[in-house]
């Protein structure tokens, strides 16, 4: 599952490094291929939309383009409802569609030998390896790699944080 969640291949038949995106989420850290990012960009104004799911914060519009946002707090079930400095909105392509995803912070962009990035733990082996389907470590911290695709595309709760700390005690272990 996790060879098919990476990028593919060069024309060559290699590829040694896979760039990704560093993110916090309240106090856990997450990883995103920065192939699915268009741009990031600080928080404009969002308007609520009615009816829609709790974890969508509503709609922004930039350079005349209306983008959902989608708020990764909600979303994880993080209850941070504080104003923080470094909160970016980051916009993504899923499927041809363009969504944003509101987080705490992009803390850089770092390369990553594939080899490093290894298969969600044992225990993630349900629904939730479908959200977080690899993880890999950088500096000291452990990175959970999100799959876009399976986190706007389920109405499922996810428990980021739990599923963090889980993790985390496994790589103790």
């Amino acid at each position: 599952m996790t060879r098919q969640f990476l990028p593919s291949v060069n024309g060559d038949g290699t590829l040694d490094e896979i760039k990704l995106a560093c993110l916090r989420v309240g106090s856990a850290f997450y990883a995103l291929d920065i192939m699915a990012i268009r741009e990031i960009i600080r928080p404009l104004p969002i308007v609520a939309v009615p009816h829609a799911p709790a974890y969508i914060d509503g709609v922004i519009t930039l350079r005349k383009a209306v983008i959902p946002v989608v708020d990764l707090r909600r979303r994880f079930g993080v209850n941070n409802t504080q104003v923080e400095a470094r909160e970016r909105i980051v916009i993504c392509a899923v499927e041809g569609r363009i969504v944003g995803l509101f987080v705490d912070e992009i803390s850089e962009i770092a390369s990553f030998p594939r080899d490093e990035i290894r298969p969600a733990p044992y225990y993630m082996s349900g629904p939730d390896s479908e959200f977080f389907p690899a993880v890999c470590r950088y500096r000291g911290r452990l990175l959970l790699l999100i799959n876009l695709k399976k986190i706007l595309s389920c109405d499922q709760t996810i428990d980021a944080e739990k599923i963090q700390k889980q993790a985390l005690e496994d790589q103790t272990d």
